[in-house]
């Protein structure tokens, strides 16, 4: 979030949401924030990524089907922050009985530490890294993922992630954000007004939302070999498939 601060009520619409707020920063992002306010959010985000982001959808539309049909599958998560995606996913494919392993990297040590704090899960290994080390290891994975990543991005690193994401996946990649618009910005500052004391969620939530990109943004934004759907009212779903692995 800007360093102004969330809105005190829960209905104001900012008048500079028809372009990107690029310039705008999360206050999680800056290296000097409140620490204890940063350990409140990675530990708020299971909550709230459980309401608005989709993924138990996700997981049993898009990727498990691929996943299932994979022997000894693997996944990439990006960005994984305080790993509440990740961890979500190894549970599900736990139940599925689907032994899958699961890499979770972000370059932010922060959240990295509290990742590590949290009770350990069969097949999930976090990593302090970016998608670039990865592709210099030359790993592979069956499926790349990342949640709320794309927002954070300029278009050169947008376009690195994509060509990372290239490299890296043998089936497909899923790049789930938000997309801006004024009713989500409404809703979400409305939503979130009496809850998450404590904690960056409302403000940060609803900077991300400023810098996040439109569906339309986003197709013009990508190469043709990726594709901008619809995943929900509010969300973008940026998707690949690679030509030498199984359907997604």
């Amino acid at each position: 979030m800007a360093g102004g601060g969330a809105p005190s009520g829960p209905f104001p619409v900012p008048h500079g949401l028809r372009a990107r707020a690029v310039d705008a920063v999360e206050e999680m992002d800056r290296p000097d924030c409140d620490p204890r306010r940063l350990e409140r959010t990675y530990a708020q985000f299971r909550v709230v990524n459980a309401v608005v982001a989709g993924w138990r959808r996700l997981y049993a539309t898009r990727l498990r089907p691929l996943l299932a049909g994979t022997a000894n599958p693997t996944l990439l998560d990006v960005g994984c922050g305080g790993g509440d995606v990740a961890r979500a996913l190894a549970r599900w494919a736990a139940r599925d009985r689907l032994r899958l392993d699961i890499t979770a990297v972000d370059p932010d040590g922060r959240a990295l530490a509290f990742a590590a704090r949290q009770p350990p899960l069969p097949g999930l290994v976090f990593r302090r890294a970016g998608t670039a080390e990865l592709v210099a290891e030359g790993a592979r994975f069956d499926v790349v993922v990342s949640n709320h990543v794309l927002h954070h991005l300029d278009e050169a690193a947008l376009r690195q992630l994509l060509v990372d994401s290239e490299e890296l996946c043998r089936g497909a990649a899923f790049h789930s954000d938000i997309s801006r618009s004024p009713a989500a910005y409404a809703l979400f500052s409305a939503g979130t007004l009496p809850f998450f004391p404590g904690s960056y969620i409302r403000r940060d939530g609803l900077t991300s939302i400023r810098r996040s990109y439109t569906a339309a943004e986003l197709r013009a934004a990508v190469p043709p070999d990726w594709t901008v759907e619809r995943d929900g009212p509010f969300r973008n779903l940026l998707v690949f498939r690679a030509e030498s692995g199984p359907d997604a």
